[in-house]
């Protein structure tokens, strides 16, 4: 009985911990990049006068 408790404990805290880290690191909002041929792959179209992906899967994202 004792187990379970300790075990359950064990299993929410790694939930609880899991969940705050993956919370935190969407929330700093960082920076995508995606490389001018992963955005062709992707569908679009590599717009290097501004930086950007147009169209496709990475459509908005700026390219590095």
């Amino acid at each position: 009985m004792r187990i379970r408790r300790i075990l359950a404990a064990v299993i929410a805290t790694a939930a609880l911990a899991g969940l705050g880290l993956t919370g935190a690191a969407t929330a700093q909002g960082a920076p995508s990049y995606v490389t001018p041929s992963q955005c062709t792959q992707g569908g679009g179209t590599a717009d290097l006068t501004d930086n950007t992906c147009k169209g496709g899967m990475y459509d908005g994202e700026k390219i590095d």
